[in-house]
């Protein structure tokens, strides 16, 4: 195997025997002059037609969280029955590296999806609640069981295969209100998004969670206030910002976001401002 392209020092773009692209994952692989040989042995995992977006973000995730990830889409991978983007191993990544960061934190977001998801994805939910007890293990963090639910969105957003034509309608009324919420952060911060990166790929990840929410009926809970005390004082601007994107909501679906749920937005605001901004 040839690398051609260092991601980090333990990842990175390949060219396999056959000629086609890939990203490999394995202890110093992505290191020293490129391009250069591989050997196979030194190769742990391999994925192909990944979204060049999640390259961006392999960097900011510690290489302990990958590796876990990885291993855990794998064991997904031969538990569910259907076909999973190869995307999975990094946006999981991604998700447990946030989860973790938040549990250091001492902060707590509640899911009031987790009975849905539980009734409606047994099999996800089942993996998600095993994984939260691995993660507990492996890095010694303190994650509620609400994470479970989270983990098992992962898993189900995942999913490649058809769509309904309800279902596609539902996704265009959800993208046209991630479009809709993104102009308004551009206009109030006076930035130009770049809808091509991973900050955005990764913010519009936790819209979609926030959309399916309100659609269930079941925003998050005006509680549990304290891990988000003094966002307001450090960032003002978001505030104001998430007041708009509200106010929005509110007028277009009828749905109000309760003040936790706001807060929960200014965190993605602010991570989509300072790394997603173009200029």
């Amino acid at each position: 195997m040839r690398a051609i392209r260092s991601i980090n020092n333990n990842i990175a773009v390949c060219i396999d025997s056959t000629g086609a692209e890939c990203i490999a994952m394995g202890k110093g692989i992505g290191y020293g002059k490129m391009p250069r040989e591989i050997e196979l042995s030194s190769v742990s995992h391999t994925y192909y037609s990944v979204d060049e977006r999640q390259l961006e973000g392999v960097k900011d995730i510690p290489q302990d969280v990958l590796v876990f990830a990885a291993a855990a889409a794998d064991r997904a991978r031969g538990q569910l029955s259907y076909q999973m983007s190869p995307n999975l191993a990094f946006t999981l990544a991604d998700h447990i590296a946030f989860a973790i960061k938040r549990a250091e934190q001492n902060i707590h977001v509640r899911m009031p999806l987790a009975y849905d998801v539980e009734q409606n994805y047994p099999d996800e939910y089942r993996l998600g609640r095993q994984l939260v007890r691995r993660i507990r293990r492996e890095f010694k963090v303190g994650l509620h069981d609400d994470e479970a639910t989270g983990i098992a969105m992962s898993f189900v957003n995942a999913r490649v295969d058809a769509a309904t034509e309800e279902e596609l309608a539902a996704a265009q009324r959800d993208e046209d209100m991630l479009e809709d919420i993104t102009e308004i952060v551009e206009n109030h911060f006076g930035v130009s998004v770049d809808r091509t990166s991973f900050a955005f790929s990764r913010y519009a990840t936790h819209l979609h969670y926030l959309f399916a929410r309100i659609h269930g009926g079941k925003a998050l809970p005006a509680e549990g206030l304290n891990g988000y005390q003094g966002i307001g004082e450090r960032f003002p601007e978001g505030v104001k910002c998430v007041e708009i994107i509200a106010t929005h909501i509110g007028e277009t679906w009828g749905a109000e976001l309760t003040d936790e749920e706001k807060l929960y937005l200014v965190i993605h605001v602010s991570r989509i401002c300072i790394k997603g901004a173009g200029n």
